[in-house]
């Protein structure tokens, strides 16, 4: 019996999982450490990039609505699109990636976001606008899991954290940088399609970048015979190599009702800064300021779990945000925008708490797959939530919508007692 996360490891989290797995799981990879560096800065690069493309939408989005007249739930389909095209080839990036590589998927994923933003530079109708989301939707869908699989694939487990935590920041890096330009350029005057242009230009820089970047990486084939010393054979393995389903069940309930709710905040929390009377370039800084506040949260809970245990820092951090939401819809504009960064970091910093359970529950061998399923449900969830939720708006109002989200965070406590019990980690 082995602990999946022993008490050094540098996530934070109490000890108390022990799943049988045969030996050759705890054997080292055989890369470099300059392997290892240029690989952590690749798919960091990818991150940056990939998330802040994908973020960026955010912004665009109330610009799209003024300048083509969206209702809310109109707003909230085409944020499904996006979704929803995203989702669907983040679920099978895994398979992909066993067929044709990590770093081919990484490089097309931004070749393909770039298209989409080429593309919407040039869109003069809501159904080419939908088109370009979905593009884009399909780009950023292959990069998540194999970034993540080949940092967790090439690292021992005692450093696999670490670098999964430097990953997941960049990410949030990308978030706020791009936004912020995007907000930014808005409001000295640059027109949408402008912006959109150079993100594409950015794009396809980044996969030339990486292209470039994998010539001096001497990555190897991360299959179970290199993993292995001689005259070992690893037992077959099939499916999705998921070590325990009833805690990566309970994992996968969590993570998507958070996202759900992430999602649907950053959406609409532009829209309820319009409705508090500001104008729209510094409304959409809205969104920013979660995203800055994401940042912290994200290494804050980290270290809340270590010193809490899961299920009582996610149950705090879960009532800071259901407390935030409601402040930040009753208080008058400007406390309200000063809220925002506060409810950045509990909003965004349960993922901090949850996502590093996926490694150790999840086969090697199918470490690309276990990740794709992680993040796609997590996808579906960002496509379902802003189309129930603009709905909600469209009848209700946006400040009962915002209510409504609240509501459906406190749905995300009960799966993490059942993870608490399955992973049996006392607080």
């Amino acid at each position: 019996m082995v602990p999946l996360w022993p008490p050094a490891a540098p996530d934070g989290f109490a000890t108390g999982l022990t799943v049988q797995v045969p030996a050759w799981y705890r054997l080292p990879m055989r890369t470099t450490s300059s392997d290892q560096r240029t690989t952590l800065s690749i798919t960091c690069t990818t991150h940056v990039v990939q998330d802040g493309l994908s973020s960026a939408i955010l912004i665009l989005l109330p610009i799209l609505a003024q300048a083509f007249g969206f209702t809310y739930a109109q707003v909230g389909i085409l944020k499904g699109l996006k979704s929803i095209s995203q989702a669907a080839l983040e679920i099978s990036s895994g398979w992909l990636c066993e067929r044709i590589g990590e770093i081919r998927l990484i490089i097309f994923g931004l070749a393909l976001s770039g298209a989409g933003y080429f593309l919407l530079s040039t869109a003069p109708s809501a159904p080419l606008v939908a088109t370009c989301l979905l593009v884009i939707g399909a780009g950023t869908a292959l990069h998540h899991a194999p970034s993540s699989a080949l940092i967790a694939k090439s690292r021992p487990v005692t450093t696999r954290g670490r670098a999964l935590g430097y990953y997941n920041a960049s990410g949030d890096i990308g978030k706020l940088g791009f936004t912020g330009i995007f907000s930014l350029a808005t409001g000295v005057g640059f027109a949408w399609h402008q912006i959109s242009l150079f993100f594409g230009l950015v794009a396809v820089l980044a996969a030339i970048s990486v292209l470039v970047a994998t010539r001096s990486l001497r990555l190897r084939r991360h299959r179970a015979a290199q993993a292995t010393p001689q005259g070992t054979n690893p037992p077959e393995i099939t499916g999705w190599g998921i070590l325990d389903w009833r805690s990566f069940g309970a994992l996968l309930a969590v993570t998507s009702l958070d996202t759900l709710v992430q999602s649907s905040v950053l959406v609409f929390v532009a829209f309820l800064m319009l409705s508090k009377g500001l104008a729209l370039p510094v409304a959409t800084t809205a969104t920013v300021l979660l995203l800055a506040g994401g940042i912290l949260g994200k290494t804050g809970c980290g270290f809340l779990a270590d010193r809490m245990g899961v299920r009582a820092s996610f149950v705090l951090i879960q009532a800071l945000t259901v407390f935030g939401l409601v402040a930040v819809v009753t208080a008058p504009v400007g406390l309200a925008f000063v809220l925002l960064v506060p409810l950045g970091a509990v909003l965004q910093g349960t993922s901090s708490i949850t996502y590093s359970f996926a490694a150790g529950l999840i086969d090697p061998r199918r470490m690309a797959r276990g990740y794709a399923l992680i993040y796609s449900a997590g996808t579906f969830a960002a496509a379902v939530g802003p189309l129930a939720i603009g709905m909600i708006a469209d009848r209700f109002g946006i400040e009962i919508a915002i209510y409504a989200i609240a509501f459906v965070a406190t749905l995300a406590v009960p799966p993490i007692f059942a993870l608490q019990m399955a992973v049996r980690q006392p607080d």
